[in-house]
């Protein structure tokens, strides 16, 4: 089987010569760790969406659109102050952040969030001029010339947008105003959270238009909606009903209408309680599944059956034990491998607690299982 025809073979729950192998990437903290171990860091791509031989990960390819802020703010340095320093980066979001164990603009833990470009009604008005959809830098250069007859000619997924270019509503929401501000306005503000919302929407089917209406017909899309923390979503059901539900539902009917085949929702933290809305917004999937936030796969397909597709669920801190530990966890995925619908990869990127052997084992295990081997 080529690699699109085994994608979608398992997505449908039909036979395959084994289940499409993918995986996220590494810290840069890791990929150093790994050459002082001993690996010819060099010698590989570690762009891992669209695949990496060494590890013979499926090749994939993405729409390389962009639904960022045209113009973008100023980035500037606000001020170093020993090992930290604030900055308003291209979103207009001001962050102050550890400077020691930052690799490659890698840090090593995450930014304190000071302050977002939206705090009123009329901010929101003024960021709209940001996000004018369909402006030519938005694709790729010369696009339907030199990439477009590929992506009909190809024998691999192709996926509309790279990682984190179709946001979610709630993701921009949060990203524009933060999320203690976000959380206040769907109930202090919620005629602009409508429009919010609603202007999410529109600017995201237009600025997706150009490239659907060719006729290409994308694989899937991933919409990365970071909802969700350990214990649950940071806005109830009723709300996730009220605002969003109705702006995703004509989202993913465009999307569907216009040849994509699987949506699928990118959400870390514990989502479950938001699940049945995605699913009734005619989303097909979840990933990647945080076990640190109790996110079972096993559990999952028990509750929500085959309608729900499910990728990653590898729990990344069983990667940083010892062999037994590994082959005990990767155990436990053989049902849903064996049934379909379920891609296991690193349920986000892999830590640098996790040795160069460790990974290798890891890799050779899963390998065994996706082609139905036991161990």
């Amino acid at each position: 089987m080529n690699p699109l025809d085994r994608f979608h073979a398992c997505m449908n729950y039909q036979p395959v010569d084994r289940v499409p192998n993918h995986e996220v990437g590494v810290w840069v903290q890791t990929k150093q760790r790994w050459r002082d171990e001993g690996l010819a860091t060099d010698d590989l791509h570690w762009d891992w969406f669209t695949g990496e031989p060494l590890w013979d990960l499926d090749p994939r390819e993405y729409i390389d659109v962009n639904t960022a802020m045209v113009p973008p703010f100023e980035v500037k340095v606000i001020s170093r102050d020993g090992e930290t320093e604030t900055i308003r980066g291209a979103n207009g979001v001001t962050t102050k952040g550890l400077i020691t164990g930052m690799a490659e603009g890698m840090r090593m833990s995450m930014d304190e969030f000071i302050a977002f470009p939206v705090s009123t009604p009329a901010d929101f008005q003024e960021l709209k001029h940001r996000f004018r959809p369909s402006c030519p830098v938005r694709y790729p250069q010369h696009w339907r010339e030199f990439l477009l007859p590929g992506w009909g000619r190809r024998q691999h997924p192709l996926i509309l947008g790279r990682n984190c270019a179709i946001l979610g509503y709630y993701w921009r929401a949060r990203e524009w105003m933060g999320t203690e501000n976000v959380s206040y306005a769907w109930y202090d503000e919620p005629a602009m959270m409508h429009e919010m919302m609603e202007f999410i929407t529109d600017f995201t089917i237009e600025t997706v238009r150009p490239i659907l209406e060719t006729g290409v017909k994308p694989d899937y899309v991933f919409i990365n909606e970071d909802l969700s923390m350990k214990n649950g979503p940071l806005l109830s059901p009723d709300c996730y009903r009220e605002f969003i539900l109705p702006e995703l539902k004509k989202l993913v009917a465009f999307l569907k209408s216009h040849g994509v085949r699987w949506v699928v929702i990118d959400t870390d933290g514990n989502c479950e309680l938001v699940i049945p809305p995605f699913m009734e917004a005619g989303v097909d999937g979840i990933w990647p599944m945080e076990r640190a936030s109790d996110m079972d796969p096993l559990a999952l397909r028990k509750k929500y059956g085959r309608d729900l597709r499910l990728w990653g669920g590898v729990d990344k801190r069983e990667l940083a034990k010892d062999f037994a530990a590994i082959d005990a966890h990767l155990r436990t995925f053989q049902p849903l491998i064996a049934e379909g619908g379920f891609i296991p990869s690193v349920d986000h990127l892999v830590p640098p607690d996790v040795s160069l052997a460790n990974f290798r084992h890891y890799m050779k295990r899963k390998q065994q299982l996706l082609r139905g081997e036991g161990f």
